[in-house]
């Protein structure tokens, strides 16, 4: 079946966030809105089908996740990224920011040093800081828009005494996937100096031009023991809305401890049609997934070469995965605060600023590039056109 990406569709008056808050977040509703990393593609037609299919019957009352659901992640992951886990090793999240908060909660006490690193998604600050613990960065290093781990500087934060690592796999927004290298050199710091991590793979089904994920607890036992695994249909299906994601604890104990903060909290009910669309997700999902892909390599490519022949002076990060370039704007020398409304008022379209990622996000800005091409394309020309206009 071919899916239709091009298909624009009018999201205003839906309570979105990306585009009925518009106004609110920029001050002005006369600009494209491309910064809420969720998509503006319609959800596949086998999701929207069980959901409906479930709305037909009369009750919605409390309800379990059956063991359909948990196969259908398993299943998921054995084939989409040859990590074999059982269903007694999945538990669940209302979204992969509350599984973060819960983690810090139960694994770390209040003063504990936790590691990430910046320029990173930006709710893994406050997971940190809301709780009392130290927030202390490992800022990648950026090498003409390519990212690297400094593994001196993370080996001197654990040494320091960090009891957890919130890792970005892959990363939000510098788009890197790790390699098998990078990973194991991580894996064998957080065994020898027994740090735990938090391993964020909400995008790890979007991988872009043959890269490959490899979930980091897939590594080895010791890894494991160490690891919580999150994932989530929400980026890679458009679900975001349906709060339902998936935590993979190999570990018993571990498992144990998530389990209760998540029971004493009680945020573990999740909601019927979260679970009915993430089993419909991943039973169904794979052919649409592939023309996804397909589809945002060539916006992305779209975006590359029209950058490179009508404003070579930015820099943009290659994409490995995500669906959310990551762009350096400080060829046209302006503070954040400058750079922030030249892009508001003067190019008409919506951006994530690059400071809200931390370190390493000054100059930047972050652009979704899961939109309708048409959208992008005009997207890029209102861009182009306004830094014209300023350097004329």
């Amino acid at each position: 079946m071919k899916y239709d990406f091009d298909k624009i569709i009018d999201r205003t008056g839906t309570d979105s966030v990306k585009y009925d808050l518009t106004e609110r977040v920029f001050g002005s509703s006369d600009l494209i809105p491309m910064w809420v990393a969720d998509m503006d593609f319609e959800v596949p037609g086998f999701i929207r089908e069980a959901i409906s299919s479930r709305n037909n019957h009369p009750v919605l009352g409390y309800t379990f996740r059956p063991g359909r659901f948990y196969e259908a992640l398993v299943s998921w992951l054995k084939r989409r990224h040859q990590w074999e886990v059982s269903p007694d090793q999945v538990s669940f999240s209302p979204g992969i920011v509350p599984a973060l908060n819960l983690a810090v909660m139960e694994l770390t006490s209040p003063g504990d040093r936790v590691v990430v690193q910046p320029p990173v998604y930006f709710p893994f600050f406050n997971a940190v800081t809301n709780h009392g613990r130290e927030l202390a960065y490992n800022q990648l290093v950026n090498t003409n828009g390519v990212y690297h781990i400094d593994f001196d500087q993370l080996e001197h934060q654990f040494r320091r005494g960090a009891t957890l690592f919130i890792f970005c796999h892959p990363h939000n927004p510098v788009g890197r996937v790790w390699d098998r290298q990078e990973l194991e050199h991580l894996a064998s710091l957080c065994v020898k100096y027994n740090v735990q991590v938090l391993s964020d793979e909400i995008h790890s089904d979007l991988i872009l031009f043959g890269n490959k994920h490899i979930p980091l607890a897939s590594l080895g036992k010791e890894i494991a023991d160490l690891t919580l695994t999150c994932v989530a249909p929400s980026k890679t299906f458009n679900l975001a809305g349906l709060h339902t994601s998936a935590v993979v604890i190999t570990n018993p104990q571990l498992k144990e401890r998530y389990d209760q903060i998540l029971d004493t909290v009680h945020v573990g009910g999740g909601n019927i049609f979260g679970q009915v669309a993430m089993e419909a997700a991943y039973t169904h999902g794979d052919e649409w997934l592939g023309q996804l892909i397909s589809y945002l390599e060539r916006n992305f490519s779209l975006l590359e070469n029209e950058l490179k022949a009508r404003l070579p002076g930015l820099v943009l990060s290659p994409l490995q995965a995500t669906y959310l370039a990551w762009i350096d704007f400080s060829m046209l020398n302006m503070d954040d605060q400058e750079l922030k409304a030249f892009i508001i008022k003067d190019a008409r379209i919506g951006l994530n600023d690059g400071p809200m990622f931390g370190p390493g996000g000054r100059g930047y800005q972050r652009l979704n590039i899961a939109t309708p091409s048409a959208i992008l394309k005009e997207g890029i020309d209102r861009l182009v056109n306004a830094v014209n206009q300023l350097q004329e």
